[in-house]
């Protein structure tokens, strides 16, 4: 490759592609992401690739990894798109944020139980202000708020979240929404106060996608127990799962975020004894961009009903 040159520059669409292999880990699983073919992805890389003079990807085996160049490239990348962030916030701030769109990310449990409030709150706040929402999940939500489609991202910690201490986001803990056990109305255990999830091994249970993160947190949570669920009904949807319930067909783990769902259902609700299983539900925007005044109102007004959803934590 050519050296490096004293001026070169960097088109800032292709640094996405290369932000967005390194979460994904593949070409394939990269183009599905960005909505690109898989040979669109490798010749962004390789366009990139030249005007930097370095190589970014090496093959490894039937895929690619990333070089100690691309690396390096990655952590001024997160700089860069913070300090565009931080120039659009002050821009923002500039007209006093009292106008515009802001698109909030959330995954569906949080969109029934925890955006209503904040909705109305910023309806209240900011009249001249649209929200729009979107229903997403990890990774996909975060490719969404990299990309700029979204500007607040609403989500649960899992394996498919990033970690606290990433760079790329500003993020606030919300609160920690505590999980349930769903039985039928006559299930052997309706009547109890509480119940170890032990007595619940044997059953057959209703659980979310292994890669939602409902799905994940449940299954973690029973792991954690000491016993592997018979997980016999897959079910994203907290209605579905709820009338699953109903029907005897099996017994689930809820978030108490959609308990208006279960209010007029046949089905026994059961806390767990100990502490009580939970996810942390969190928000997050990139990096730079904390200081865009109607952002900041959308965090405020997300701190205010986590605060009326879980006043202990508080």
């Amino acid at each position: 490759m050519e050296p490096l040159s004293p001026a070169f520059t960097i088109d800032l669409r292709r640094l996405t592609v290369l932000r967005e292999l390194q979460r994904r880990g593949s070409l394939a699983r990269t183009a599905e992401a960005l909505h690109l073919t898989p040979s669109a992805v490798s010749q962004q890389l390789s366009a990139l690739s030249r005007e930097l003079g370095v190589p970014l990807t090496e093959r490894d085996g039937r895929g690619v990894r990333l070089t100690g160049q691309a690396k390096v490239l990655l952590a001024h990348a997160d700089l860069i798109a913070a300090q565009l962030e931080r120039a659009r916030a002050d821009l923002a701030a500039y007209g006093e944020g009292g106008r515009g769109t802001v698109t909030v990310g959330c995954f569906s449990s949080g969109i029934l139980g925890l955006l209503p409030g904040v909705l109305a709150g910023l309806r209240a706040r900011l009249p001249h202000v649209r929200v729009d929402v979107v229903e997403a999940e990890p990774p996909d939500v975060f490719t969404a708020l990299d990309a700029g489609r979204l500007d607040v991202a609403v989500a649960v910690d899992f394996a498919a979240a990033p970690p606290h201490t990433d760079p790329r986001y500003r993020r606030a803990d919300l609160f920690r929404d505590v999980l349930d056990v769903a039985v039928p109305a006559g299930h052997r255990l309706a009547g109890r106060g509480g119940v170890a999830l032990r007595e619940l091994a044997r059953e057959a249970w209703i659980v979310g996608a292994a890669h939602s993160c409902c799905g994940a947190v449940a299954r973690a949570v029973c792991a954690a127990a000491g016993f592997t669920p018979d997980v016999r009904h897959a079910v994203n949807d907290w209605g579905a799962l709820a009338a699953l319930v109903e029907a005897g067909a099996g017994v689930a783990l809820v978030p108490r975020l959609v308990r208006p769902l279960y209010a007029h259902r046949r089905i026994a609700l059961l806390t767990t004894e100990g502490e009580p299983p939970s996810r942390n539900v969190f928000a997050a925007v990139r990096a730079g961009s904390e200081g865009d005044p109607v952002l900041a109102a959308v965090r405020e007004q997300l701190v205010a009903a986590a605060r009326e959803l879980a006043p202990d934590q508080f």
